[in-house]
């Protein structure tokens, strides 16, 4: 994550190139679907170079962390990192976390998920990144 570390910054400070707004004009979307803004974070699991953060704690973090903040829904899928540092290739397995952004305070929500991640697992960083799409919810009919 030391790589990732050093990207973060940079990263967080285009983020904030995106619109507050959780919901903005939808001219550009295809009739039913509306633009919204999306989070992803993306969480190493390694502490040193072992696997820290099991399952069992993962879900834990989205039941003390995430779920009060985001009690809508979310949805995770499964990562693995890779990047080289100082000749080294490190491979790390992770969590990818889906949001969608409604309400003006949620990108701060992000920064205390993200923040509450770092201190309870050491982690050098929690990469977040936020872009326009346009969204539906298929709703199936009985």
């Amino acid at each position: 994550m030391k790589a990732v570390a050093a990207l973060f910054p940079a990263l967080l400070a285009l983020s904030g190139c995106v619109a507050v707004n959780a919901q903005v004009a939808t001219s550009s979307c295809p009739a039913g679907e509306t633009r919204q803004q999306v989070a992803e974070l993306t969480f190493g699991r390694n502490i040193g170079q072992q696997v820290g953060v099991s399952q069992a704690d993962f879900t834990r973090f989205l039941d003390e962390e995430v779920s009060p903040r985001f009690p809508d829904g979310l949805t995770v899928q499964e990562s693995e990192g890779r990047w080289l540092y100082r000749g080294v290739l490190y491979r790390e397995p992770g969590k990818v976390l889906m949001l969608i952004l409604r309400q003006p305070g949620d990108r701060q929500k992000l920064a205390d998920i993200a923040a509450a991640y770092e201190r309870r697992y050491r982690q050098d960083a929690v990469l977040i990144r936020v872009r326009p799409e346009c969204v539906l919810f298929h709703m199936a009919r009985p």
